[in-house]
């Protein structure tokens, strides 16, 4: 069995980590790190876990569990990276954004692999530590990459994506509590959202010419789960082409699927499923791609990454699907 620990295991990604772990085949949790909530049962913060009286919160590491993840705020897996030492054998899956980009990607001689399964799986088979891509750059990447790819990519790229309030993490801040976001909507981080960099990154990465605008405005949804990003830019090729494009890009992908029908965010949340539709509006494409973005946006991906460096079929333990309603 592989021994897992969990850094940060109070907030919702450590939360929808431990739903699917405890029911992954080849795994054992060893540990739930949380100094704050040391010594009380998880059930405390993830209700849903009342069958699990055995998960526990702890203030201490075990330094030599196998793997590693890290469900922490930004900028601070590197803080705790430095002040505990872990086995060179124990392999590090990153859920925060500080060691996604190229220039961050290696710290105190651990080199991450950017985890982005449907662009890097041959990478991250090979590779000791991971960092796990964010919510919002998992679903525009993915309806981008075909089109990278190509070299087809030669124009700005305009992007509306609407996230649910989970993606703001458990903390209460004014713009995540109920009677702000309920019947409400709003933009934030315009044109400068952080997830830009890892998404550029990866575009370059198929089409090194690449140097048009990626013009993002997020939106805060009155909804808890789920990331809806409607993409478009210019592109001569029809629809049936482009369709046929994507549907070749991704014909081996278990989790991301290419459909012809109209889309909706119940069709994948609670699920590590990405669903993308393609169609033509004169001399634009437009591209809907849609994830929960707690799973195929966090821990299922975080999941799949684990998969593949410990050598398991890719599908363990995420092969759940979501009722409709």
């Amino acid at each position: 069995m592989i021994k897992v620990g969990i850094v940060g295991g109070s907030g919702y990604v450590a939360g929808e980590l431990l739903r699917s772990l405890i029911h992954h085949s080849e795994v054992s949790i060893d540990f739930i790190y949380s100094h704050s909530h040391a010594g009380k049962k998880a059930v405390e913060l993830h209700h849903d876990l009342f069958n699990h009286p055995e998960l526990v919160f702890s203030d201490q590491v075990n330094s030599e569990v196998d793997v590693l993840f890290l469900c922490l705020g930004h900028g601070n897996s590197s803080k705790f990276l430095s002040n505990h030492q872990f086995s060179d054998a124990t392999k590090v899956i990153d859920l925060s954004n500080d060691f996604r980009l190229k220039a961050d990607a290696v710290f105190e001689g651990k080199e991450f692999a950017y985890g982005l399964v449907d662009l890097n799986r041959e990478t991250i088979k090979k590779a000791k530590h991971i960092a796990n891509p964010g919510c919002f750059a998992t679903a525009i990447q993915l309806g981008l990459l075909p089109l990278a790819k190509q070299q087809i990519l030669k124009s700005e790229v305009h992007i509306n994506a609407v996230t649910g309030s989970t993606g703001a993490g458990q903390s209460l801040t004014p713009t995540s509590h109920f009677s702000w976001r309920n019947n409400n909507i709003s933009t934030y981080k315009e044109f400068n959202h952080q997830h830009l960099g890892e998404i550029g990154e990866s575009l370059v990465s198929l089409q090194n010419d690449f140097d048009e605008a990626l013009n993002f405005i997020p939106v805060r949804g009155d909804f808890t789960r789920g990331i809806l990003a409607t993409i478009y830019t210019e592109s001569t090729l029809s629809e049936e082409e482009l369709v046929q494009l994507y549907q070749d890009f991704y014909a081996n992908e278990p989790f991301t699927h290419v459909i012809e029908s109209t889309i909706d965010l119940k069709q994948v949340v609670n699920t590590n499923h990405c669903l993308i539709q393609v169609k033509k509006h004169g001399n634009k494409v437009l591209i809907t791609s849609i994830i929960d973005n707690l799973v195929k946006g966090a821990a299922g991906q975080a999941i799949q990454n684990m998969n593949l460096i410990c050598g398991l079929e890719e599908q363990t333990g995420l092969n759940f699907k979501a009722s409709y309603f």
